[in-house]
């Protein structure tokens, strides 16, 4: 008999990955993933613990799933990833009807912890970090667990964080850096491209500091790598994320430029363009450490554009410490950008740094950086208008006959195309351009000819 499983995903990429794998572990026991979680026999909750407030959303939540539970005894109910591994014990306090609580380096021990759950009755906690890696207990990818529906698809090479940013929790949710072996990263990638997958992302909390042991036995680095999935054939589209810009080395920028793949679109989070405050976030480059690479990162893939991270109100920063992060937005333009206000989180060392700062300062901060990165985001947006943009179908639209997908650039571009085109690249002309995506047509309304994942665009500055 198939049981439905509703799993919410919140937070990263690594998380959307992580999803998909316990979609993966649980099929065999019958579980299949429905869109409703009040009808579900199982759900779980795949947590994130960066951002403010993340603990109470989840709290939240649990506590409007537990009215289901409340008419449905047999649901079993979990909680799963980063908030998980930091409050383990303090879920099961306050959500006593929760029956599993895991952490991210356990959920391939899925079937062992319902199974204990069966036996023993009351709440299955594992928040350990296991001497053997996950990767090596999880199943193949399947089209039967639904966890791939579509022609983009993550992998995850690497996990973990040895850098201990001041502001960051991720070393003590998800642990050490592990690299997987280069051998085991190829054979998943081939077989989600025998599955029809036509772009890969590369995941990782510090990705381009990938060191995975291969065949040679040789440390092969991220670009290494990339240029081994080039070769994949049928893979049409490579990224990676998130970077670390001190791990960014010269065999990762000669990918940008030889792996025709590689989208020329690159997450490099900054977090502060004040050399002052980079040292205080334990950040291991400076501002003109990033404005260098930038510049390199340009020179070996001129169409290249940027995304990063900004933390404002960071403990201690004064005004001329943000001017100098305005400053360096100025100097690189973004074409996309995740902007937040400082928020401690428990057990970081910036938690307990004196010159928290207040927080109307941090809101009116974050207004005015925001503001500037919109209007380079939209300025790029519009700089498209009339170029040829080859686009990843990989959605459906809202109206009728449209589709949805992504450009080289990770903006989103509708099309007024038949549902067969589905899971396909196709050289839109774009039209027109929003502040959060773009509109194209299709190439037989302009006889355009197909030109590759390079287009015409320079720097992105």
């Amino acid at each position: 008999m198939t049981k439905k499983l509703h799993i919410k995903t919140y937070g990263c990429q690594m998380n959307v990955y992580d999803s998909a794998r316990m979609s993966d572990v649980l099929l065999p026991l019958g579980y299949a993933l429905t869109d409703h979680p009040d009808d579900a026999d199982m759900v779980i909750l795949n947590t994130c613990h960066i951002r403010e407030k993340a603990a109470e959303k989840v709290y939240s939540e649990l506590g409007r799933l537990n009215r289901t539970k409340q008419r449905r005894k047999d649901m079993i109910l979990a909680v799963a990833g980063c908030v998980a591994q930091a409050e383990g014990e303090e879920i099961l306090r306050r959500a006593p009807y929760v029956d599993l609580v895991f952490g991210p380096q356990t959920y391939h021990d899925l079937p062992e912890m319902i199974a204990r759950l069966s036996r023993q009755g009351g709440a299955v906690l594992n928040t350990d970090f296991p001497t053997e890696a996950k990767f090596d207990h999880l199943p193949e990818t399947t089209l039967k667990s639904g966890a791939l529906d579509g022609a983009s698809a993550f992998l995850t090479v690497q996990e973990g964080c040895d850098k201990f940013c001041a502001f960051c929790v991720v070393p003590y949710t998800r642990g050490a850096e592990f690299s997987r072996p280069v051998a085991a990263v190829l054979d998943e990638a081939r077989k989600l491209v025998a599955l029809g997958v036509k772009e890969l992302t590369l995941l990782g909390q510090n990705v381009n500091n990938y060191h995975g042991v291969g065949e040679d036995d040789a440390s092969w680095g991220l670009g290494r790598l990339i240029g081994a999935a080039g070769e994949i054939e049928g893979l049409e589209r490579i990224r990676y994320t998130t970077s670390y810009p001190a791990d960014v080395d010269a065999e990762l920028i000669a990918a940008h430029r030889d792996v025709k793949q590689l989208m020329p679109f690159l997450h490099l989070p900054v977090q502060s363009g004040s050399d002052r405050i980079l040292k205080a976030m334990n950040r291991r480059h400076g501002a003109q450490d990033y404005r260098l690479l930038v510049e390199q990162l340009r020179t070996a893939r001129p169409d290249l554009a940027l995304s990063s991270d900004f933390i404002v109100g960071f403990p201690g920063e004064s005004d001329a410490d943000f001017k100098d992060t305005l400053r360096l937005v100025e100097d690189i333009g973004f074409v996309q950008a995740y902007s937040f206000k400082y928020s401690p989180r428990p057990g970081t060392p910036a938690a307990s740094l004196d010159g928290q700062i207040d927080e109307t300062i941090k809101s009116e901060r974050l207004a005015i950086l925001q503001d500037l990165l919109k209007v380079q985001q939209l300025a790029f947006n519009k700089s498209c208008v009339g170029e040829y943009m080859p686009v990843l179908l990989d959605r459906p639209g809202r109206n009728a006959g449209q589709m949805v997908g992504r450009s080289p650039y990770m903006q989103p571009v509708h099309v007024t195309a038949p549902a067969e085109m589905f899971g396909t690249i196709v050289e839109l002309r774009i039209e027109t351009a929003k502040a959060n995506s773009l509109a194209g047509t299709l190439p037989g309304e302009h006889g355009l000819a197909s030109r590759g994942p390079n287009n015409n665009k320079e720097s992105a500055a």
